[in-house]
């Protein structure tokens, strides 16, 4: 495979440009050979020219991608740096914060208690979850699920808000991240207006420990990520040795590529604190189209996007965002963090999906995530505006 140098290697010196030029052709051609390639030749050099252009178009330090086909993980690679200061490849079991897409997994985790008979949709949240306050209206898993509940979500977007810049650790994410907003009046009356709220998903993760009985993160681990064969994913926790995760990065007012801000993500580990792979994350994609984690039945309600009180359609459904942009269902969610930027979706109807994960903040994932899973459907290309 032919690689040429990226924008962001020719922004470096002439010796460690072409280090960087090599280790990331290494890095991508090692990724690939690695694995048995169900993908057809024309797609994967379809999928790696769009990485590539995308790279070299945004600056991005390393991409990890997953391609599933016909139910199965066809095929997986790493493209260019997961730690440019040290030369380290990003591979296909490079570690990235998930940041919003730790959701699906979180609402995927309750969507089991309730199939299991644990969990009531619709009763008040404090029958799980006694440590968040009652409020002028009840408040329910339903809602919380699908950002109807009124809670809201940062107090701002930047760095400066203590809770989206947060610096603290917490051996407790659930009793510690309720405390940052718990005792605040909701927003608006609950089920009537949609307002996304990372927040929220702190109850969801407190609902979860109170109808299982088990810690939050205990009871995904054993009941969603094991089963999904997700070996790799885990919390992010800043102090602990965490092999094969990437360094954060982000752009500095001119543009070059600077390490992202802090962030000690402990405080809402159910609604964006989780690490995983572009595997690992293919993985849980399989698992859903093939039921392995809950029934199709469950998994229907959990991807049927809710309503407001006034028939409003959200397009959100139960921790899931949903789409039909491409001219079939489509199911999936974004996040974006300090230091990273994700996306993964499923096509449910051609057993398909992609996860694209990003080590830069503000690197727009989804994007390159929907010119990919059109590749993979083969639909052409929207036209440019």
């Amino acid at each position: 495979m032919h690689c040429k140098k990226s924008a962001w290697i020719a922004a470096f010196s002439p010796r460690t440009s072409t280090l960087l030029t090599a280790l990331f052709c290494l890095a991508t051609a090692s990724s690939a050979i690695a694995q048995e390639h169900a993908i057809s030749p024309e797609k994967k050099a379809a999928v790696e020219t769009a990485v590539a252009k995308y790279m070299a178009a945004k600056s991005i330090p390393g991409i990890s991608v997953a391609v599933v086909e016909n139910g199965e993980l066809d095929w997986s690679a790493g493209f260019g740096m997961s730690d440019l200061e040290n030369f380290v490849p990003a591979t296909s079991h490079t570690l990235y914060r998930l940041a919003s897409i730790s959701k699906p997994i979180t609402a995927t985790a309750a969507m089991l208690l309730w199939q299991n008979g644990k969990l009531d949709l619709d009763a008040p949240v404090q029958k799980y979850c006694p440590a968040f306050p009652t409020k002028d209206a009840p408040i329910t898993t339903r809602q919380v699920l699908g950002h109807l509940a009124g809670i809201r979500h940062y107090k701002a977007g930047s760095q400066d808000d203590p809770e989206f810049g947060n610096t603290r650790h917490f051996a407790d994410p659930i009793a510690a991240g309720l405390q940052f907003f718990k005792d605040e009046p909701l927003l608006f009356a609950p089920g009537t207006t949609f307002h996304y709220s990372t927040q929220g998903f702190t109850v969801a993760g407190c609902v979860i420990e109170g109808a299982s009985g088990k810690k939050y993160v205990d009871y995904v681990r054993e009941n969603v990520l094991e089963p999904a064969g997700m070996v790799q994913t885990r919390v992010d926790d800043r102090f602990a040795i965490i092999p094969s995760r990437t360094r954060f990065y982000q752009t500095d007012p001119s543009g070059a590529i600077a390490n992202a801000d802090f962030l000690d993500s402990s405080y809402k580990i159910p609604g964006g604190g989780w690490l995983s792979s572009a595997d690992d994350m293919a993985r849980f994609e399989v698992a859903m189209l093939k039921n392995r984690i809950v029934q199709q039945k469950t998994r229907d309600l959990m991807w049927t996007p809710l309503k407001t009180g006034n028939g409003k359609k959200t397009d959100y459904a139960l921790g899931w965002g949903t789409g039909d942009e491409l001219g079939v269902r489509d199911v999936g969610h974004a996040g974006g963090q300090q230091g990273t930027s994700t996306f993964f979706e499923i096509v449910p109807e051609r057993q398909a999906g992609v996860v694209v994960l990003m080590n830069l903040d503000g690197g727009d994932a989804s994007a390159l995530a929907t010119e990919l899973i059109r590749i993979v459907l083969g639909i052409p290309s929207a036209p440019a505006k």
